[in-house]
């Protein structure tokens, strides 16, 4: 019999966790479901994360510290921040399915982790102060207001495919034309 391994366990559940909330949502996600997928039995996931909000939170934070750790933000190079932000959405689509499950369960109303996700945030925010105080980028927009202008040109077609194929198409030429002009809006939007 193999010796147990409860961080292989947990790093199972986790992935079937943000497959499971990225396809259902919190409402829709069942905690049998993430299980029979991790292999894993109900209570282990009840003991190592709590219960299904608790657990949605935890995929939730641990998916936005891993963009934040592979894709930090640069305002001194703005395109290519950008640029490996589309990247990053289009290999992970479920880190925006994740945000857009939160949103349609929240809405407005306070975040289960609200405090973390402020100092997430706040990093950014000053990441962005710091450019505008140097002059690389503009301090005609206050900077939170940028950033959240800057995630949401890189997210919002990830977020809405089938608009994105509508209006713009679904082939090669017709992604990277859009890819170009995201990049092109976010240097224009930044510009001193």
């Amino acid at each position: 019999m193999a010796p147990r391994d409860p961080e292989a366990t947990k790093a199972r559940i986790f992935d079937a966790a943000v497959a499971e909330f990225a396809q259902h949502g919190i409402a829709g996600a069942r905690i049998d479901r993430i299980a029979a997928q991790a292999k894993a039995n109900k209570q282990l996931i009840y003991a190592y994360f709590g219960n299904k909000a608790q657990l949605f939170t935890h995929v939730l934070g641990r998916s936005m510290v891993d963009l934040a750790a592979a894709v930090p933000i640069d305002p001194d190079d703005i395109d290519g921040w950008m640029d490996r932000l589309l990247d990053y959405h289009a290999t992970h689509p479920e880190l925006l399915r994740l945000l857009f499950w939160e949103g349609v369960e929240y809405g407005t109303g306070e975040l289960p982790d609200e405090p973390a996700r402020h100092a997430h945030y706040a990093a950014k925010v000053t990441a962005l102060r710091d450019g505008q105080e140097r002059g690389v980028i503009t301090d005609a927009l206050p900077p939170e207001d940028l950033m959240f202008l800057l995630v949401s040109l890189a997210g919002w077609a990830s977020v809405v495919p089938q608009i994105r194929r509508i209006l713009v198409g679904d082939d090669d030429a017709a992604r990277d034309r859009l890819r170009s002009s995201i990049r092109e809006a976010a240097l224009r939007v930044v510009r001193p």
